[in-house]
Formats: C-alpha cells, sequence, structure tokens
C-alpha cells in the first residue's frame, strides 16, 4: 500500500471512530497527535481536517447523487470513505480523479459489504461527471 493508502486508510479509521463516538474527528486526530499515536503522513491530517471543514457541501453532494438512499442509511464505512473521495475529487488538485475513485473502490472492497465498491463507484462517478457545476 503507497504513503497516501496509508493516510487514507488513517484518515478513515478516524472519522470513522470519532463519528462512532460522536465527536469531532478533528478533536480525535489532534488527540493522537498529543498521544504519539497521530498520523506519521501528513496526508492524513490534510484529509481529516478538510473533510471536516467541507462536511456539509460534501454530505450535501452525497445526498443528492446518492439515489435513494440518505446519507444515516448508507454504512458508516462507506458514508465516510465517500467523504474522503469526494474531498479529494474537489479540493485535492494533486490527485488524479481516476486515483481518488479507485482508491475509494479499494477501501470499501476490503472494510465494507461486497455491494459497496458499486454502490461508491456510482455516486463518486456521478459526482466527478458534474464535477465542473459542483464546484
Amino acid at each position: 500500500m503507497s504513503a497516501r493508502g496509508k493516510a487514507r486508510k488513517r484518515a478513515l479509521d478516524l472519522l470513522y471512530a470519532s463519528e462512532m463516538r460522536a465527536e469531532s474527528a478533528v478533536v480525535a486526530l489532534d488527540r493522537a497527535i498529543e498521544a504519539g499515536e497521530g498520523p506519521t503522513n501528513d496526508y492524513t491530517d490534510r484529509l481529516v481536517r478538510g473533510v471536516v471543514e467541507n462536511q456539509s457541501r460534501i454530505d450535501e453532494l452525497l445526498s443528492t447523487y446518492s439515489e435513494g438512499w440518505t446519507l444515516g442509511r448508507m454504512p458508516a464505512v462507506d458514508r465516510n470513505v465517500l467523504r474522503i473521495g469526494v474531498y479529494e475529487l474537489l479540493y485535492v488538485d494533486d490527485v488524479p480523479d481516476a486515483v481518488a475513485v479507485s482508491e475509494a473502490i479499494s477501501l470499501v472492497r476490503d472494510l465494507s459489504t461486497d455491494e459497496s465498491p458499486t454502490f461508491v463507484n456510482g455516486i463518486l462517478g456521478a459526482i466527478e461527471k458534474a464535477k465542473p457545476s459542483t464546484v
């Protein structure tokens, strides 16, 4: 796994765990850093803070493009992987769109349901196609 792949996985861990605990992912990130457990890759920090900072817009897009699925109905892993994927698609210029989508699919393939890769691909693909009008 690449360094950025590991950073995405760590960001997912932080976003997921903080959601389950009903706490801010930034608070969880800062606590991990202070305890010496924090991400060794700056990209994890960038992803977590970026997702949190842009979460209302990201969630709005996910709600719009996830036909028939509310955010609350999505598996928590899928929801947070999608947040990372949308963040990378819209706000990270040095990650090609195809890489953002394939990395998100890879994460859910390893960590979620059998249907998750198709679900995540469909939503991120639709957002990617609409990207010029979404930013």
